[in-house]
């Protein structure tokens, strides 16, 4: 995981490099560095442990001049962050240098196969590695070209296999002949481009790299297969970097590179070919984001600016989608057919993290709405479990970013067993998007902050919108149903706008009093459970507290033996009262809490408005609006986001950009 930003053009590259760098800070934030074409046979390479701005504050001091480079923001996977340790990273010769986001899964046995051959190396990581194999691929092709020189009127043939040129050579060395030094200051025989489709050919694993060489001044060479990488078209510019808003504030037009394609970016232009040098059609796309979306817009941090515009984020993820007059939902940007629905067999939601909580919430509205059964898996642990899904059961990725490592992987192994899928995403042409049958965009914008917010109450929505499709295609719910539920959807964002109105000074009233607990306990019963989970994985995320979701009834299997006077316990005790099933798990869920109270639990309660019996039973209640059942979801956790946030503040923790953690997951 980290933040790519690769520029050529007549500006100088430095300014552009790093206010994209700041925009994908968020994508990881342990080290920085940047290397820029100077004169002769070397590039200008200055990094920084810590973040982006000890890299700034290195640059100020000893600047750098030109006008192609490129930049990078690390989230450690191999290697401690160190400056040794930070990209770029350096082949042998130092005239070349490769950023890389990914991880190199055979790295130790090209390193060993590298040193072998009398490779020296700097750092712990396993992206120098592809620097030296590029190196390896340069040094090969100047040994090929001189073996063949050499080898004329000796009888050989210059067509000769790799093996005999090699021994011929050796026959050289040993006769001292310098023919046999290979690690040449000036390669001639091979592009850059090619010696980079030759390497990755040699790497397994994930990646997304950018390779500079001194050797072919104004060429920048990306590749991928994996982790996301964009290229942006400018007015006589062109831009590399690993996320859109690391470039959207210079262009819009921009080009996903997809698996398997390698790109060359001069002052000419772009040139695309496969890993085996085929040419590939460059088909660029506009991007609709207003750069300021992406700019805090006056708030304290991102993660607050992002909480603020859910209401936003919702109505634009339902917007085109349902018809207010007829309850009717449409889904565009599915090529999965109703009759494909109507036979599906079940559902299996895979996801991450907070996707996965938002697939747990939705295996309630889909098996409630469109009665069909639904199996939710952590992506990362659903090809290790040898799964067996139905031809006709139908997978669904939910996934902000589009790129997680786990969440693609989990769609490669539906796909094997003959799965269709479908996906809900934040970004239109991400990578599971293209793997998928149908996508239903989220349109929440860009999301900043590392602790999703703005996503995963568009995810829910998002959720609830398919199980209602799934309904209206199975037969499952009747015209009046649908319509009611349209309304119902309709009228959240401005609950959730009431909700922010409300609530932000409780919260931060409430921050005070427990900003110090060590350990937090959330507790939940049916679909409110995913939302348990959900805002203890806030409170850990940004606050580094100890929090655990529960469901409320498992409380007296175990977790009863915890609670004491300086346990907090949230509990969502919300109901919809036109829902007798909704009315029944509130009224157990008051029982639970009278379990924490007999034990000086202390209780912070997310209730219904009006319900004041609940306020009699617990030290805090905090109100929010009547949805239905199903739609409460989104309401009850826009008061754990705040929350969350409030006790991080008051922590001094770093809201935007909790330690270990990065925003877009593109390592397994």
């Amino acid at each position: 995981m980290c933040g790519i930003v690769g520029y050529i053009g007549p500006k100088p590259c430095v300014p552009v490099i790093m206010e994209g760098l700041a925009r994908l800070e968020y994508r990881g934030y342990d080290s920085a560095g940047i290397a820029v074409a100077g004169g002769g046979h070397a590039l200008q390479l200055r990094r920084a442990p810590g973040k982006l701005r000890n890299l700034d504050a290195i640059l100020r001091e000893d600047p750098v001049h030109g006008t192609y480079g490129i930049g990078h923001t690390r989230w450690a996977t191999h290697g401690r962050p160190t400056e040794e340790n930070a990209h770029p990273h350096r082949d042998g010769t130092g005239t070349l240098v490769v950023v890389h986001n990914g991880i190199v899964e055979n790295y130790l046995q090209l390193k060993n196969a590298l040193i072998a051959k009398g490779h020296k190396f700097a750092s712990e990581t396993d992206t120098e590695i592809i620097a030296h194999v590029i190196q390896d691929e340069l040094e090969l092709a100047v040994a090929s070209t001189r073996t063949d020189a050499a080898l004329k009127g000796t009888g050989f043939s210059p067509s000769i296999n790799a093996a005999q040129k090699a021994g011929a050579l050796a026959s050289e060395a040993i006769d001292g002949s310098d023919e046999s030094q290979t690690v040449l200051t000036a390669p001639p025989s091979l592009s850059l481009e090619e010696a980079v489709r030759r390497a990755v050919k040699r790497l397994t694993g994930a990646f997304a790299i950018g390779v500079l060489s001194a050797h072919e001044p104004d060429k920048l060479v990306a590749a991928r297969m994996g982790p996301p990488a964009v290229l942006g078209i400018g007015e006589g510019e062109y831009f590399l970097a690993s996320d859109v808003p690391g470039i959207l504030h210079h262009t819009r037009t921009i080009y996903f590179l997809q698996d398997g394609e390698v790109a060359t970016l001069t002052t000419q232009g772009i040139e695309l070919t496969d890993f085996a040098g085929q040419a590939r059609t460059l088909t660029p796309q506009r991007i609709t984001w207003d750069p300021i979306q992406a700019e805090k817009a006056g708030y304290k941090h991102f993660m607050l600016k992002e909480i603020n515009e859910q209401p936003r984020a919702v109505r634009d993820t339902t917007l085109g989608r349902v018809s207010l007059e007829t309850g009717k939902v449409f889904l565009p940007d599915m090529k999965i057919s109703p009759a494909e629905f109507r036979a599906a067999t079940g559902i299996t939601i895979a996801a991450c993290g907070t996707s996965w909580h938002a697939g747990l919430a939705g295996k309630f509205m889909i098996e409630r709405l469109a009665r069909l059964p639904v199996d939710v898996d952590y992506a990362s642990e659903y090809r290790y479990r040898d799964p067996i899904p139905s031809p006709t059961d139908i997978g669904l990725l939910i996934t902000q970013s589009g790129e997680t490592a786990d969440t693609i992987a989990a769609q490669h192994e539906l796909i094997a067993k003959g799965s269709k899928t479908l996906a809900i995403c934040n970004v239109v042409g991400a990578a599971v998007t293209r793997l998928a049958q149908g996508t239903i965009t989220t349109n929440a914008g860009p999301e900043i902050g590392v602790a999703s917010t703005k996503a995963f109450t568009a995810q829910l929505t998002a959720l609830f919108t398919f199980a209602l499709y799934l309904a209206q295609v199975r037969g499952t719910v009747d015209d009046t149903t649908s319509l009611h539920l349209v309304t119902e959807l309709s009228r959240v964002p401005g609950k959730i706008e009431e909700i922010l109105r409300s609530v932000d000074d409780q919260c931060h009233e409430l921050a005070k009093h427990f900003s110090t607990a060590r350990d937090f306990l959330f507790l939940g019963r049916g679909i409110h459970y995913p939302i348990a989970l959900e805002g203890a994985l806030k409170l850990k995320e940004i606050s580094y507290i100890h929090a655990e979701g529960y469901p409320a009834g498992e409380m007296k299997h175990g977790p009863n033996a915890l609670i004491d006077e300086t346990l907090p316990v949230v509990c969502i005790a919300t109901k919809d009262p036109s829902d007798p099933s909704s009315v029944l798990k509130y009224e157990k869920t008051l029982s639970n809490i009278q379990e924490v109270t007999a034990r000086s639990g202390r209780v912070i309660a997310i209730a219904i408005e009006g319900d004041e019996h609940i306020g009699q039973l617990v030290e805090h209640v905090i109100h929010i609006p009547q949805s239905h059942e199903l739609l409460l979801p989104i309401l009850e956790v826009v008061p754990l986001q705040l929350l969350a946030y409030h006790i991080a503040v008051r922590r001094g923790c770093d809201v935007d950009q909790p330690r270990n953690l990065a925003k877009s997951v593109t390592v397994e």
